[in-house]
This record gives structure tokens, sequence and C-alpha cells, in this order.
């Protein structure tokens, strides 16, 4: 099955060549690397160009930019990675082995945290048995999906945030997520940045909002004001 990796960017030239670097073995054996920008003011188109198969812009939004890169993919699975985030090695085989093995139509990776705080493994061991338990993931786990599925499921919500909190509810509906044991490597960069507890709380009170009602237009206002 061939994989066809979407990656959203806006103004990500510290991290884009590390990201597509990373995945040329994958195009080498005849996988996808499709980069949809946001309207970057850095160098992020230029670094990403040569290193990827398909370079595209579209309407600020991960959830609009994903859709965007889906609806031009060729793969019969998307996978959809943050260009902070680096999968491992094993993962081309884990996701075809793992979704050909079962009766599973999406699924996530662990998360491992860059940062080497003892809060990093206590987050990454809350993001990884939450999801478990609850059948959601986020957009740090590397959501992969069977093409048909994404299309059933009406792709991403064209939301300014929670988008993968939708998704993940509409898939569902279609099969629990997979959830692989592998783990890919994200940047702790948005924790260090804006404080490591203060980060979690945030995280907290948004996730609860979203869930007592609040919309994702409203949230995103409060996620950029607490920065």
């Amino acid at each position: 099955m061939r994989i066809s990796i979407i990656i959203p960017t806006l103004n990500e030239a510290a991290e884009i060549r590390g990201a597509l670097q990373r995945l040329q073995p994958l195009r080498a054996r005849g996988h996808e690397v499709i980069v949809v920008d946001g309207g970057s003011s850095d160098r992020t188109l230029s670094l990403a160009q040569p290193l990827a198969d398909c370079l595209l812009v579209a309407r600020r939004g991960r959830g609009i930019q994903m859709n965007a890169g889906a609806k031009v993919a060729g793969g019969e699975i998307l996978l959809f990675l943050h260009a902070d985030t680096r999968l491992p090695k094993e993962a081309e085989n884990a996701i075809t082995a793992g979704l050909s093995r079962s009766q599973h139509k999406w699924g996530r990776f662990n998360v491992r945290l860059s940062g080497r705080s003892t809060w990093f493994r206590v987050i990454e061991w809350s993001m990884n048995w939450r999801s478990r338990l609850t059948g959601i993931a986020t957009g740090d786990q590397a959501l992969f999906v069977e093409r048909e599925v994404f299309v059933a499921a009406e792709g991403f919500p064209e939301i300014p945030l929670m988008e993968d909190i939708v998704l993940s509810r509409r898939l569902k509906r279609f099969s629990w997520p997979l959830c692989l044991s592998s783990t890919v490597k994200v940047s702790s960069r948005y924790w260090e940045g804006r404080g490591i507890l203060r980060t979690i709380l945030l995280m907290w009170f948004l996730r609860l909002a979203y869930f007592l009602g609040v919309s994702p237009e409203r949230l995103v206002q409060l996620y950029y004001r607490s920065g």
C-alpha cells in the first residue's frame, strides 16, 4: 500500500528541512510527500520544494490545509504529520502491516516529546493512555487513515482548533483506532516556550471548554491570547 504523507506548514523554516530529509527513504520506496503551506512569510516553501513530491498553498488552517493535501494524494493510506514530528524508522511497516492484518481503518502512534524534563514523561504517558482509552487521536500522534475511509468521514472539519478531535470522532464510526506502540518524536518547543505547567493547564482548559460547547473560533482566540 502506498502512503501519502501530508504536512501542513506555516512559517516552519526551522523544522521543515529536517522533517523532509527524514522522509526521503520513504519517497525512494515509492511513497509520497505532500507539503501544504498556509501562507508562510519565511523560507518554508523554498526549503520544502526540492524535498517534496507536491507543494501546495492553501488558506491558513490545519484542517483546510490537510484536506487540500488529501484531495491530491495518490496513496491508499493518508498520514498527517506535523513539521516538528519525526516518524520512527519502522513507521512504514507498522502502518501497512497493522492495517492489513486487522479490522482497523485508521490509527496513530505513541508520542515521545523531545524535552528532558520529567514533566514530559508524564505528559507522554497521559497523551498515549488517554488516546487508548478514548479512541481520540491528536495531531501530534501522526494520525493515519485509509483514504476511502477519510473521504467517507468527510475529512477534517475546517475549523481553527480541535479538528483532530472531530475527525477522530467521525472515524470511530468505522473502527476503533490502531494504537501503535511505536513512537513519533515530537518537539517540546511549545511547552518550553509557554512554560510546561502553563501549557498543560491551557490544553486541559481548552479541551474542557470545547466539550462544554465553546466554539472552536472562540477557543482559538483564547489560545493565542494566552501566548
